[in-house]
């Protein structure tokens, strides 16, 4: 038999006038993400089809969907000409092997086919009852499973059981563009996730502290990113060496001030490596409350120097919450690896937990600002992943 994939949109109906850019873009999204695979794209109202593919790449298909962002739920369907006989057919075909309740759900967008809606998903019913009535009984409010009927406008009905659940969100790219900044935890790679899901395509950057973070520790963020532009399209690693910094706090500064003046580098750093490769927005994985340096206070001093958005998907998450997402993308066993970033090295006794920002001010001005975020901008290395 016949097969297709139908692939579903939710978001973009609500765009209005500028649903059809929206439409466009994850069309070209889905097209770039399936480029390794033959198959034919077409566009159906609030639908795109995938047909003429080898059966034997379904299961990397549906892996690609589920991670393109836009793509709220897609099914493998029959596809056959519109007859009530061919409707039947395909519908004891895919009910063959199923057991418990069903019901029949028939969706008529072709006006000119008769019987009617309710009419067709009686007739159909009743003739799955007289084939299987020994292991399938009707339930419509709370079904084993549903068989869906799909009659078009240009002749084809597309007839299936299974609806497959994708991220949902818009597609990556619609939203602009941001920076990313990753470390070797467990939250930025979901916030990552999270900012792709609602459409925004990430560029990503990683301070790196040789010779007291090692290429270990690199390689585990490399593998982070890489899980991270599935979701992205890809995406390009920005590593930045951060050692000198680090070694300037320690040297000049208060020790309880470490971790907040390393944020502000940090964000300084962010701010210009952003502008350079276009992108709008930082985004970091921070949390309310978590640690010292995600206090209300420690995040206005890291704002404080930066004139770009900064985006906090998790601001508002638990760990737990946190945790979770990090387990359905895959990212969380690579996570826990344990290899150190830059933010554990260096790492104060007593953090300053609320830092007084005209303190902060005064402690940073021993240093060169200046100069020690030209000298990280002397080597920054580049993966295209």
């Amino acid at each position: 038999m016949e097969t297709a994939i139908i692939i579903r949109y939710c978001e973009i109906h609500l765009k209005g006038k500028n649903r059809g850019h929206f439409e466009k873009m994850l069309k070209e999204n889905i097209k770039k993400s399936l480029k390794d695979i033959d198959f034919t794209f077409t566009t159906m109202h609030s639908r795109y089809l995938i047909e003429n593919y080898d059966e034997n790449d379904y299961d990397i298909i549906a892996e690609k969907l589920h991670k393109i962002a836009g793509v709220h739920t897609f099914s493998r369907a029959v596809v056959v000409d519109s007859t009530m006989d061919n409707i039947l057919n395909a519908a004891k075909t895919l009910c063959e092997q199923k057991e418990g309740t069903f019901k029949v759900i028939t969706n008529r967008a072709d006006k000119t086919f008769t019987p009617g809606s309710m009419e067709t998903s009686m007739f159909i019913g009743g003739k799955l009852l007289e084939c299987y009535g020994g292991k399938l009984k009707v339930d419509v409010k709370n079904p084993s499973f549903a068989l869906y009927i799909d009659i078009r406008e240009d002749g084809k009905s597309f007839i299936y059981t299974d609806i497959e659940h994708g991220l949902s969100g818009m597609p990556v790219g619609s939203s602009g563009k941001g920076l990313l900044l990753i470390s070797g935890g467990i939250d930025s790679p979901v916030a990552g996730y999270l900012t792709a899901k609602r459409g925004m395509k990430l560029d990503c950057l990683h301070f790196h502290s040789f010779p007291y973070t090692g290429e270990a520790a690199k390689e585990k963020v490399i593998e982070l990113a890489k899980k991270v532009g599935e979701y992205n399209g890809g995406i390009n690693l920005y590593v930045v060496s951060f050692t000198h910094i680090q070694e300037a706090i320690h040297k000049n500064c208060p020790e309880e001030f470490m971790i907040t003046l390393m944020r502000r580098f940090m964000m300084r750093i962010a701010e210009r490596l952003a502008i350079q490769q276009g992108d709008q927005a930082i985004i970091t994985g921070e949390s309310l409350g978590q640690v010292a340096s995600q206090t209300i206070e420690s995040i206005t001093s890291s704002n404080s120097v930066v004139t770009l958005p900064v985006l906090r998907p998790l601001i508002a998450f638990d760990k737990l919450d946190i945790i979770e997402i990090a387990r359905k993308i895959d990212t969380y066993e690579t996570s826990i690896l344990p290899y150190e970033d830059c933010c554990t090295v260096f790492l104060p006794k007593y953090p300053a937990i609320k830092p007084n920002l005209e303190r902060v001010k005064r402690a940073e001005s021993k240093l060169d600002v200046d100069a020690l975020i030209d000298e990280a901008f002397l080597k920054v290395e580049k993966y295209v992943l």
